[in-house]
């Protein structure tokens, strides 16, 4: 294994760091690093051929009044590339304004969710609620060549290099990008079509924006949305020809919001509103479909089939945890982030787009989160949904489950005693003729050993093991999100010796 670093983050972390959120799996890094030529426990399979990117919430300053949440990290991208048989690896930290912003201060400068806005020393800022620091340390996905990452309370999308990493600046779109509103997390992109679609939510009226980008980065389509009133939606889905929206019953409190306080709370009492919208209809075509009241975070995919939009995601019975006064004080003030104490499970919605009818049912009694299908399917059916598994009480993966959404039927593998996971992508193999013909991809930190492998799974046949292990050069922290770019999807992949270089590496670090 060739390392070589490449830039360091000034962090004012501190050294006796108590917090279950930056230490642990959590524990942070503030060195970029590449390396090439990596050690690799069984073989890794030719047809593998692409990049797995994955975003983490990666602090290097503590929080302003001491109330850090883990979605407040900045943004550092992991990049494992697998061509020809090997492997390399680059991290690096997302440019964003912010980030360099408190480098430069040499501290924080604005308040994190779980803090009073007014607490930020500067007020101004991004995000849904205002005065917070777009991190963009949310998701990431790959449009046009180009990755992207984004930011959960939405805010400006920032350009990388998808395999060294360098940060290209905002997305503009010519001009067009919409910089009040910002973007939410979570844009889809159609590899049929090209295109990527995305939506925004706010505090002012109409509360949503729902747009299209095609294939050439051009923004296309932008409309209202009309929401009753401020929303926390997080997600989207979409079909060959709708995009479908959310207005989940779990939103800022009206009364805490006209005094300038920001307090989510679940109203049991109202009913899910899943938005359906033609992909590039106008405001007045979107129908409103009423279900069981839930919050959902991440939807896998949707389809269509005959008069219904058939759309699977995670409902959660508890979207709003009581505290139960067990665990210490940070499990109680983060029990809304455990997948058991929201008790997420696999769920399916047919909206009926003749008689308006709605009709659900469970997919599992397993409790899984963070789902990903092989992407050759978004938008159209799809059978096999690879989602994680949580640690009780904490927001940890400890392992994945191959969901067979036809027959019920589930694979499961566990990481193992104090390994802990990401989401995991499914990188279909190159020439595949079905769809669980392909790998999954995912990175995991083994915190007894002080290791990070990269693993490489059959995606036909998870419980077996992994079928390749990659050292990384050092242990990573936990995050959220992550991507597959096929090698075919990128620039200069296969005309150079090396494509990180093909790509204009800049190698001045931070």
């Amino acid at each position: 294994m060739e390392i070589e670093v490449l830039g360091r983050a000034l962090t004012t972390l501190p050294a006796d760091d108590d917090h279950p959120y930056r230490t642990g799996a959590w524990r942070p890094q503030s060195i970029e690093r590449s390396a090439d030529d990596l050690e690799i426990v069984g073989e890794l399979p030719p047809d593998l051929d692409g990049v797995y990117l994955r975003n983490t919430e990666n602090p290097v300053h503590p929080a302003l009044d001491g109330r850090y949440h883990p979605f407040d990290g900045d943004a550092m991208i992991h990049a494992v590339g697998f061509r020809d048989g090997k492997a390399f690896y680059r991290n690096r930290f997302v440019k964003t304004d912010g980030f360099l912003a408190e480098q430069t201060a040499g501290g924080a400068l604005w308040a994190g969710i779980a803090e009073r806005p007014e607490r930020s020393i500067r007020q101004d800022g991004w995000g849904a609620r205002g005065r917070m620091k777009d991190a963009s340390s949310t998701d990431v996905v790959v449009h046009n060549g180009v990755a992207l990452t984004s930011f959960w309370q939405c805010g400006d999308l920032y350009r990388l290099e998808p395999t060294t990493l360098e940060t290209l600046g905002k997305a503009t779109w010519g001009g067009q990008f919409p910089t009040s509103q910002g973007v939410s997390a979570h844009p889809k992109v159609d590899d049929r079509t090209g295109e990527m679609l995305f939506f925004n939510y706010g505090t002012e009226a109409p509360y949503m924006h729902y747009g299209v980008i095609d294939s050439d980065d051009r923004l296309v389509h932008y409309v209202d949305i009309e929401l009753p009133g401020p929303r926390l939606p997080h997600d989207m889905a979409f079909t060959d020809n709708y995009a479908i929206l959310n207005d989940c019953p779990l939103f800022w409190l009206p009364e805490a919001l006209a005094a300038g306080k920001y307090r989510p709370k679940f109203h049991p009492d109202m009913p899910l509103r899943l938005g359906v919208i033609p992909r590039r209809g106008t405001s007045d075509q979107i129908r409103w479909f009423e279900a069981s009241s839930t919050y959902v975070l991440h939807w896998t995919n949707a389809y269509e089939s005959g008069d219904e939009i058939v759309l699977e995601g995670f409902h959660q019975e508890y979207p709003e945890p009581e505290d139960n006064g067990e665990g210490g004080i940070y499990q109680r003030l983060f029990r809304s982030l455990a997948l058991d104490r929201m008790g997420t499970h696999l769920h399916r919605w047919r909206l009926n787009l003749r008689t308006g009818e709605v009709r659900e049912e469970r997919l599992s009694e397993t409790v899984t989160e963070f789902g990903m299908i092989n992407p050759h399917h978004a938008g159209r059916q799809h059978r096999y949904t690879y989602a994680a598994t949580g640690v009780p009480g904490w927001f940890l993966f400890d392992g994945l489950v191959r969901h067979d959404t036809l027959t019920g039927r589930e694979e499961r593998y566990t990481f193992g005693e104090g390994v802990f996971g990401s989401e995991t992508a499914m990188a279909p193999r190159v020439g595949a003729s079905g769809e669980d013909d392909g790998y999954l991809v995912t990175i995991v930190s083994d915190v007894d050993r002080d290791l990070s492998e990269c693993l490489v799974f059959d995606a036909a046949n998870v419980a077996d093991g992994p079928v390749a292990r990659i050292r990384l050069p050092e242990r990573i922290s936990s995050g959220t999100h992550s991507t597959w770019a096929p090698g075919a999807d990128l620039p200069h992949w296969r005309t150079s010796d090396d494509p990180t270089e093909a790509m204009g590496f800049d190698r001045t670090g931070l």
